[in-house]
């Protein structure tokens, strides 16, 4: 049996989590794998592309290239071509086509915590990250809204009326992140505050934490956040960013091989990966 190739690409990349998770799901599937960390700066992108990427059976993509990779592909499916963003490329018959597994991670994630997608909906920030959950929140009918800093307020209206551009049928608004009130079904993280080295910060206050049925925060460094911490000390279910980071992980291997894992091992995945992540 050959052995394969794949990496992740991104600018800096030294402190990623994918080689760690990759091998691990190669085992788990018994493929005969190698996975690799490749640093290019935004100005090599074409040249890189042409001289190692090409010779890969696959890579994953980071910032600052989910979006300039684009143009170097020969195909991108058309979830990627709704999102204009890629971190996931299949090389197979001389053929470059390119996925996007953000969205189908965070979606997973969310089933696999036990969070349901309903009643109101709240996405702390307007960032990519919560582009990627609004318009998966947004193709299942739901409604949700945004909320953000005062200066983000005009961001939030573009992306709103990106969504609804889209997405005709969306019911989508938003407000100022520090004006919350009323309860809360389903809160989102999308912002990175919480994040290492800044692990004592928290995005909204503990009183509107209190009012929140669940919680999910895409930060993942450190595995529980302030955020996550006060959520579970109330009650509420609350899940980390980890989870999200393994099951897009996962939908790459779908769409590279076609593996399925047991959630189970996926589970446990997760969990050696916080624990990695801890021990670094």
């Amino acid at each position: 049996m050959n052995t394969k190739h794949y990496a992740v690409i991104g600018h800096p990349i030294g402190h990623t989590m994918s080689p760690f998770i990759h091998k691990r799901l190669f085992e788990l599937s018994g493929i005969d794998a190698d996975y690799g960390i490749i640093d290019i700066a935004p100005e090599n992108l074409a040249t890189v592309y042409a001289e190692k990427l090409k010779k890969l059976d696959g890579y994953n993509i980071t910032i600052p290239h989910k979006q300039n990779i684009i143009p170097l592909l020969d195909e991108i499916d058309d979830k990627a071509k709704m999102y204009g963003s890629v971190n996931t490329v299949l090389n197979r018959d001389g053929i470059a086509k390119g996925f996007t597994t953000d969205p189908d991670g965070f979606i997973k994630a969310i089933e696999a915590a036990g969070i349901k997608l309903e009643g109101r909906i709240m996405i702390l920030g307007c960032g990519g990250v919560a582009r990627t959950m609004a318009y998966e929140i947004a193709l299942r009918g739901l409604e949700f809204e945004f909320a953000v800093r005062r200066a983000d307020v005009g961001a939030a209206g573009l992306l709103c009326l990106d969504i609804t551009k889209k997405i005709p049928d969306a019911k989508v608004s938003f407000g100022l992140i520090d004006q919350i009130i009323g309860n809360v079904d389903v809160l989102i993280n999308a912002t990175p505050i919480g994040m290492y080295p800044n692990c004592d910060d928290q995005p909204i206050h503990n009183c509107a934490i209190g009012r929140c049925k669940s919680v999910f925060d895409a930060v993942y460094n450190p595995l529980e956040t302030v955020l996550v911490k006060r959520a579970r000390a109330n009650g509420s279910i609350a899940e980390g960013g980890m989870s999200m980071l393994v099951w897009q992980a996962v939908v790459s291997h779908q769409h590279w091989d076609g593996s399925q894992f047991d959630k189970a091992d996926i589970d446990k995945l997760c969990i050696d990966a916080a624990q990695e992540l801890a021990n670094r």
